[in-house]
């Protein structure tokens, strides 16, 4: 309640007493302020408000006068607190609201303000008036937050509650952010291998539903997309789709997506000649992967700017003065966005380790021969040509190595030249060739040799030629030689040797020879073989030709050599034929068996070949027990047989009874021992029954030849205290002693009697101490 204080002046009658009409009360609370014109009114309504007058009497010398004061009181009602109202607390994009602040009462003018709060807590004002309704047209996502208004005025301000205003907008075009961040002409780059991150955020509200799109194809829902391991097929298009199902709306956006990947493996080097391999072309490549990998060459590759260089694939052109020596080593570093590290491969320009060879071949049936011309071990590989007289020669290019000259045009005696050109060296070298006939050479023309052992011929050609198409050799006999149980060759293009194998007297003895050609003439050269017979063997002699056993189908040989023979023979031949046998006729046995015959005789001799000469002793079996037979035996000094020795017949083998008399002496001592036994065990188990034998052959019986002492009365009470009596005799009388019974005579049978009948005698020992 505002209270308004009022200053009036009253003119007082006498005692200036103050009044206040009746009219006063629909005012108010009306109290005139004591000792003063002052009126306070308390409660002041809203009728109050007017025009009020104030009449001031004054008393005057010249009489009373009237004033009047005039005071216009304004009643002002204070503000209640304001509600908001919106016309769409949840507009679209683009719309037009409106927002009102009413007041339920309040005194004008009033003031509004209009204020917003966003997200982060930032007030700002929309709008400031007197009216209470401001239109918003065109609503932005800006327009999102918190709203409220203020209203004041000339009493107090008040402020409404916050209302939110959520704005429906979107969705704007995606934003895509990748991880790694590559970017590149054509989009984003990952490098193989690496975990990709492809994050969707697109303006909307309400947020966005999000799908990923790979080739068209849908792949993932969601606003983040990872690969794990990205790999060279990921590489693409990818899109993401923003959707906003409150509005049914949607956006898109794609970008490209490109994998890097390395080659494989490291990058190959080579060098090539170039110009005549008067300079060196040095290449290196390292092929797949994406982007293409950077390859170059190090620093002490000595780069030549030119025609021929190619900067853009590694090729580099070198000239030989600025190559170093013998040798130079080359190196290019390979390098790759998806690799870490470099790699390098290297290649080495080196000389041949030789000088250049020059050979000569013949081919085609003799009708051309071939200089060929190498100087390898190098890198690269040198460039070799031929120039010779008579206009041969080849062009100074590559594989021209080769140099054919028909037979009968080569130049005898002038040199074939080969050039051999390397890029590392500014020079060239050279090998020669100088065309001759052949000439055949060997270490021995005259070559003995004994009979059955093998011969080695030789044949070479002088080292200072060129090695010719074949050397051939011809036997004794002029025919070609060829390999055969006989012959055996060994040859190569400078040398050719001949093996004639288990040489004969009669057969290989001769003239050999070896000839060569070429396309400038040719050679021969004879070589003589003699074969000779080795000496002729000490004769043996047969000293024993004896049947072995009873059957007469084994015959051993017994034989000795010649006094004062100790060497000259290496075995023997024991011959054996049948007497009065039919011709053809042949007998088998154990060892090798050959057949010859008698020139004398028409019986055939088997021989058995012995080849021990220590052997002196030999057995022929598997003989027919009834026929008779004839032996020989002949030393043999390898193939030199010797004087057979004189033809002998086995003997029979001699009666020897020693070993059949001693065997029946011992078979009957066994037997009568056997006997004897046997007797011996029955005489000793039936004694009663045969006593006197018993006696003959063990003696007297037991009882006879020991005491019998069976009880002490038998011992003797009389006698002298150290005699022995005897007793029983018919010397005289004497006290008569009981006999002991004798253990061989049962109760109740009196003791036998007789003039033959044993006496049984006991005999008692009695000894006394004095």
């Amino acid at each position: 309640m505002l209270t308004q204080l009022l200053g009036l002046s009253f003119l007082l009658h006498s005692a200036y007493c103050p009044r206040i009409q009746k009219l006063a009360q629909m005012l108010g609370q009306v109290t005139v302020i004591s000792k003063s014109a002052d009126v306070s009114i308390d409660k002041l309504p809203l009728s109050a408000q007017g025009l009020y007058t104030c009449q001031a009497f004054y008393d005057f010398v010249n009489g009373p006068v009237i004033y009047y004061y005039y005071v216009h009181l304004t009643v002002r009602v204070p503000l209640t607190k304001p509600h908001l109202l919106v016309s769409e607390v949840s507009p679209v994009e683009g719309s037009t609201i409106w927002l009102r602040c009413n007041l339920d009462n309040g005194t004008g003018p009033i003031h509004y303000v209009w204020q917003q709060e966003n997200r982060h807590g930032n007030i700002s004002a929309l709008a400031q008036g007197n009216t209470s309704v401001v239109n918003v047209t065109e609503v932005n996502r800006n327009h999102t937050g918190w709203y409220r208004c203020l209203a004041r005025n000339a009493v107090n301000s008040e402020r409404s509650d916050r209302i939110w205003l959520d704005i429906i907008f979107g969705p704007d075009i995606p934003q895509i952010d990748v991880t790694p961040y590559t970017v590149t002409e054509r989009g984003y780059s990952a490098l193989e291998r690496e975990t990709v991150s492809l994050q969707c955020q697109a303006q909307s509200n309400p947020p966005s539903q999000y799908v990923w799109f790979y080739n068209n194809s849908q792949v993932y829902s969601g606003p983040q997309f990872t690969i794990t391991k990205v790999l060279r097929m990921h590489t693409g298009d990818y899109a993401c789709l923003a959707q906003n199902t409150y509005l049914n709306t949607r956006s898109k956006k794609t970008i490209s997506l490109t994998v890097y990947y390395p080659p494989d493996g490291s990058p190959s080097c080579s060098m090539e000649p170039a110009v005549n391999h008067t300079s060196l072309r040095l290449r290196c490549s390292w092929a797949g992967g994406f982007p293409p990998a950077d390859v170059h060459w190090g620093e002490n590759s000595g780069r030549v700017e030119g025609d021929d260089v190619d900067s853009g694939n590694g090729d580099i052109l070198l000239l030989s003065e600025v190559l170093a020596g013998n040798s130079s080593l080359f190196t290019c570093t390979g390098s790759h966005l998806a690799l870490k590290q470099a790699v390098e491969c290297s290649t080495r320009a080196y000389l041949p380790p030789s000088e250049p060879v020059c050979l000569a071949y013949v081919r085609t049936n003799e009708q051309y021969l071939m200089l060929t011309c190498s100087w390898d071990g190098g890198a690269p590989n040198a460039l070799v040509w031929w120039e010779g007289p008579g206009g041969h020669g080849t062009p100074r290019e590559e594989n021209n190595n080769i140099l054919i000259i028909r037979y009968g045009t080569a130049h005898s005696g002038k040199p074939y030249i080969c050039h051999a050109k390397h890029p590392l060296l500014d020079q060239t070298k050279t090998c020669r060739l100088t065309l001759e006939a052949p000439v055949l050479l060997t270490q021995r023309r005259l070559v003995s040799v004994y009979e059955g052992a093998d011969v080695q011929l030789s044949c070479n050609l002088r080292a200072n030629y060129l090695p010719t198409s074949h050397i051939s050799w011809f036997n004794n006999h002029g025919l070609d030689v060829r390999d055969t149980s006989k012959y055996m060759l060994l040859r190569t293009s400078a040398w050719a040797n001949l093996t004639v194998r288990d040489t004969d007297e009669t057969q290989d003895s001769g003239e050999y020879r070896c000839t060569s050609s070429n396309a400038v003439g040719g050679a021969d050269l004879n070589i003589t073989l003699v074969v000779k017979k080795h000496p002729m063997p000490p004769n043996a002699t047969l000293i024993r030709v004896t049947y072995i056993g009873r059957m007469r189908n084994e015959v051993e040989l017994e034989w000795k050599m010649e006094e004062n023979a100790q060497q000259g023979w290496t075995g023997f031949v024991v011959r054996h034929r049948r007497v009065n046998e039919q011709p053809g006729r042949r007998a088998s046995g154990n060892d090798s068996m050959e057949e010859t015959r008698d020139e004398s005789s028409s019986s055939v001799w088997h021989q058995n070949i012995i080849r021990d000469p220590d052997v002196r002793i030999h057995t022929v079996s598997r003989l027919t027990p009834t026929a008779k037979y004839q032996f020989q035996v002949s030393p043999l000094n390898h193939r030199t047989v010797g004087h057979p020795s004189a033809a002998k017949m086995p003997a029979e083998p001699r009666a020897n009874n020693y070993p059949a008399v001693i065997g029946a002496a011992i078979g009957g001592m066994l037997f009568a021992a056997f006997a004897t036994a046997l007797l011996l065990i029955f005489i000793f188990r039936n004694h009663d029954n045969n006593p006197r034998l018993h006696d003959m052959l063990f003696g007297l019986h037991h009882s006879q030849s020991r005491e019998n002492i069976n009880f002490p009365e038998d011992e003797m009470v009389n006698g002298t205290e150290a005699g022995i009596g005897e007793m029983g005799s018919s010397s005289g009388p004497g006290p008569r002693i009981p006999r002991a019974a004798s253990p061989l005579t049962t109760g109740g049978q009196a003791p036998p009697t007789g003039d033959n009948e044993p006496v049984n005698v006991t005999i008692t020992v009695q000894a006394t101490s004095s």
